[in-house]
């Protein structure tokens, strides 16, 4: 199957997974993820429609945003380490992996009067391995982020547990969206909280069905990397 069937396939089954959940196909982003990937088949995903990228590394981010069109939305779903964070400044349209109030608070102070958007991360699967605040701490983190100059929290992301067991994934993904409607129902939050980045190629639907809006999606468009 060629590339531009697989993220027809992809939008099929999107479809049905929000329409499952009550919510219409195009409330649910598509994000491919676009890490180890070469820039031709970054352009023949933009030339079948997508404009909406993730990737891990910044220094491979940067390299493919001065080869490719300008109106690619890019997305740092990767850990963002302290040292890159001048790096990213004014390249990224939302940084999904924010997963701690003092790395939240470093980038805030180097962007002296820039803006930039972000995601908590959050560890729902409990598992050692995953970055991201505890559950239970969330909602503190979140507010005392919310109130950080120059950042902008527009919701929150988490990675699936590492299980093909549906009733592992799904639990993960409803704790999240159940902090996500605490978060959004306080003062700090409001309808600018409006992002559940969660799910990915090999548990995206079930996320959809629990809530998400926005899928990460890489093998299941482009194959397995090299």
């Amino acid at each position: 199957m060629d590339l531009k069937n697989r993220i027809s396939e992809t939008r099929g089954r999107i479809a049905m997974a929000a329409t499952k959940s009550g919510r219409r196909p195009e409330q649910v982003t598509l994000l491919a993820v676009t890490k180890n990937f070469p820039v031709l088949t970054l352009q023949e995903a933009y030339d079948c429609g997508l404009r909406q990228f993730g990737e891990n590394r910044v220094q491979e981010a940067l390299e493919k945003m001065g080869e490719l069109p300008h109106d690619i939305q890019w997305h740092l779903i990767g850990r963002l380490q302290s040292n890159k964070i001048n790096k990213i400044l004014g390249k990224f349209v939302l940084v999904h992996s924010v997963d701690s109030l003092e790395l939240a608070q470093a980038l805030s102070q180097r962007l002296q009067g820039k803006q930039q958007e972000i995601l908590l991360e959050v560890n729902t699967s409990g598992e050692a391995s995953k970055a991201g605040v505890e559950v239970s701490d969330a909602p503190q983190v979140a507010e005392k982020i919310a109130s950080l100059p120059g950042l902008r929290l527009k919701g929150l992301m988490t990675i699936g547990p590492l299980t093909e067991d549906k009733v592992q994934q799904s639990d993960a993904f409803k704790r999240l969206k159940g902090l996500f409607d605490q978060i959004q129902a306080k003062p700090f939050g409001g309808e600018n909280f409006d992002v559940l980045s969660m799910g990915m190629s090999g548990d995206y639907e079930a996320a959809i069905e629990e809530g998400s809006t926005m899928v990460r999606i890489g093998t299941a468009l482009f194959g397995s990397r090299a």
